[in-house]
């Protein structure tokens, strides 16, 4: 019994976040805001076969770029056992991680999404979509990793999550645009749960508002206006960082920031990849990601 599932990367550019509900319903928690989905994210192969020996059920190996921990992967490991009979079971897991984490990407979330898909595959528990969405979104608020990312990557595209929660019970928007391309730059990581501690009152002020104001004008150049403005009110703006924006922007190229992570994006048309790419390339520390939306969103691959 195998399986492979794959989980966009996921970018949020404004917040607010909900979290004053009781903490032990974990599906009721989570973000209302405004970000999209790549096509690089996680690629999660599960592979199930008779215990033969092992001290542990199961064996987590990560390829690409590395997390700091696995805890995430567990946990939803733990829900799906609770699904059946697996004592006997070895679970082989292997991600594949094609976006730097700790950097605003939603890893985290895109590692218990494919889990999840891949899991439900694999042990043909033949769970509703939005349980599976639902199983993800409770592994990474559980684990302090993110709140939001999993309600919007679970849908892919660019979206507005006008009501908080897991899949089933938050919702989102999307809002159909053009084709375009997403260069962005990734300096270094930033400790998400830290950050929603220390700066929540000020998140929770002005990005209740910007939601409101993304859904009047449905804009990709507004949302990344107000991305960047948020970042400035909370503070997370470095030196590298606004020395890049006020590049950009002399260049009148639009941009925004992810967060929390030290990364800048840009949604911008075909036609300007190369002028865009060739401003990142000035910062040689940087890791530069070019990449368009991924409107499918979560989902089964075919073996």
């Amino acid at each position: 019994m195998e399986a492979t599932a794959f989980c966009p990367a996921h970018i949020t550019g404004f917040f607010k976040a909900h979290l004053d509900d009781n903490q032990n319903n974990l599906e009721n928690l989570g973000s209302m805001g405004a970000g999209f989905s790549i096509k690089q994210g996680v690629t999660t192969k599960v592979k199930v076969s008779e215990k033969n020996g092992q001290e542990t059920n199961f064996k987590i190996i990560t390829k690409g770029y590395q997390p700091d921990k696995t805890n995430i992967s567990e946990y939803v490991l733990n829900e799906f056992l609770k699904f059946g009979e697996f004592s006997t079971k070895f679970f082989d897991i292997q991600h594949e991680i094609s976006i730097p984490v700790g950097y605003g990407l939603g890893s985290s979330s895109a590692v218990a999404l494919s889990l999840s898909f891949a899991l439900d595959q694999a042990l043909d528990t033949k769970l509703d979509k939005t349980m599976i969405g639902q199983i993800a979104h409770n592994a990474e608020v559980n684990c302090k990793t993110g709140l939001g990312d999993v309600l919007a990557s679970f849908h892919g595209g660019f979206e507005i999550r006008v009501k908080p929660g897991a899949p089933g019970i938050g919702s989102v928007e999307k809002i159909t645009i053009d084709k375009i391309s997403i260069i962005m730059i990734c300096f270094s990581p930033i400790s998400t749960n830290k950050f929603i501690k220390e700066r929540l009152p000020q998140i929770n002020g002005l990005g209740g508002k910007m939601v409101n104001r993304l859904l009047e004008s449905r804009n990709i150049e507004h949302f990344q206006d107000m991305s960047l403005e948020f970042a400035k009110y909370v503070d997370v703006m470095t030196p590298r960082m606004q020395k890049l924006v006020e590049e950009l922007s002399k260049n009148n190229v639009k941009c925004g920031i992810a967060l929390f992570g030290e990364t800048v994006f840009s949604m911008i048309s075909k036609k300007d990849e190369d002028r865009v790419i060739e401003i990142l390339q000035k910062y040689p520390d940087g890791i530069i990601i070019k990449s368009e939306l991924d409107n499918n969103g979560a989902r089964v691959l075919n073996n």
